[in-house]
């Protein structure tokens, strides 16, 4: 009987690209409106659109936006909430909550994700706030996806399980199909 593969053993590496007009025209196909804030394609699906994109940390309106990395793939993003409401992020937190050095390395990702995004644009509003309740909480498995897949392995440790724990959601083709 073959070994199912998770989506983790075909996960192309991150990039960081300037969005192009496509890229842009794609991630609207992929939220259903017109993307906010998006500067750069953090990673590519193995089929090529974007899947994760890279936010300003200050919207064009002034607002404030903490979500540096914006998961844009229906099927990926769907595969988080599947996880959510199986109760993946309450085990989660348990463990954070009982193991010190998963805590040292959920801070790590915390500092890390703050550190990017300060790189790109300082924000006093939300300044050491993260997203997906880092560095004391687990929530919003879709945040730490993005963070896993812009940043690559090693980097956020419930990002990279989460990965571990999806099917491919490249599998079937592109989720949407661009205009060209």
């Amino acid at each position: 009987m073959p070994v199912e593969q998770t989506a983790a053993a075909e996960v192309p590496p991150p990039v960081r690209e300037p969005a192009t007009e496509r890229d842009l025209a794609v991630v609207g196909a992929q939220l259903g409106r017109t993307p906010r804030g998006t500067q750069a394609v953090a990673h590519r699906c193995p089929c090529g659109l974007p899947d994760v994109v890279e936010t300003t940390p200050r919207l064009a309106d002034g607002t404030p936006f903490p979500t540096l990395f914006y998961l844009t793939c229906p099927r990926a993003t769907a595969g988080c909430s599947r996880l959510e409401s199986a109760g993946v992020m309450r085990e989660m937190a348990e463990r954070l909550a009982a193991d010190p050095e998963l805590a040292d390395r959920y801070l790590a990702a915390h500092r890390d994700y703050l550190a990017r995004r300060e790189a790109i644009g300082q924000v006093p509003e939300i300044e050491g706030i993260s997203a997906g309740g880092m560095p004391g909480r687990v929530k919003c498995l879709h945040v730490h996806l993005g963070h896993a897949l812009a940043a690559g392995p090693g980097v956020n440790p419930f990002g990279d399980e989460v990965l571990e724990l999806l099917e491919p959601w490249w599998r079937d083709g592109p989720c949407v199909e661009p205009a060209e």
